[in-house]
């Protein structure tokens, strides 16, 4: 995944990039990058440690390993959506192919939505603030119950920013330096 130099700019001075559009059939599309002062090896330990991404992740509820085929992994993960009072819980079983540690691209297989596939990329990077990995986060999304669209990508554009600092939150004290 390749960011523009005034993006890779901005992330190393700590910004948060988000980017949210709009697809034909009301699809979402959303994506988001930040700038973590870790390995690109710690960032996906924490993301590829499906049992635990619960305690890790803000809005999944559970999340289990229930197949491993190598690099092909079916996770089971039920997670919070929407907002305050319009909160429902949502099922995914996800195909999650990994390619460590540059890329993890996932799938929904079953659940409560019609679009549900997106990617993970790590980009190990030198900047002003030291070395660390600018991880992007891009997906399309689509409920298989009603929301409106523009709901949809509201809360794209608030549970995002929580689950990219929430990465570096919990990465940056475990990269040993």
């Amino acid at each position: 995944m390749a960011l523009a130099p005034e993006k890779i700019a901005r992330l190393l001075q700590g910004e948060l990039l988000l980017d949210i559009d709009w697809l034909a059939r009301d699809v979402i599309v959303a994506g988001g990058s930040i700038f973590v002062k870790a390995p690109a090896e710690v960032v996906w330990g924490m993301l590829t440690d499906y049992g635990h991404l619960h305690e890790t992740m803000p809005k999944v509820v559970s999340s289990a390993l229930i197949e491993d085929r190598g690099p092909v992994k079916i996770i089971e993960q039920t997670g919070k959506s929407g907002l305050l009072f319009f909160e429902r819980n949502v099922h995914l079983k996800l195909k999650v192919d990994e390619e460590c540690p540059k890329r993890l691209h996932f799938e929904q297989v079953e659940g409560d939505f019609k679009v549900y596939e997106g990617d993970w990329f790590f980009e190990p990077v030198e900047g002003p603030q030291g070395t660390g990995t600018i991880v992007t986060y891009q997906a399309r999304v689509k409920p298989d119950f009603f929301a409106p669209p523009l709901l949809v990508s509201f809360v794209q554009s608030q549970d995002l920013p929580a689950i990219l600092r929430s990465i570096r939150a919990y990465c940056e004290p475990r990269a040993g330096g």
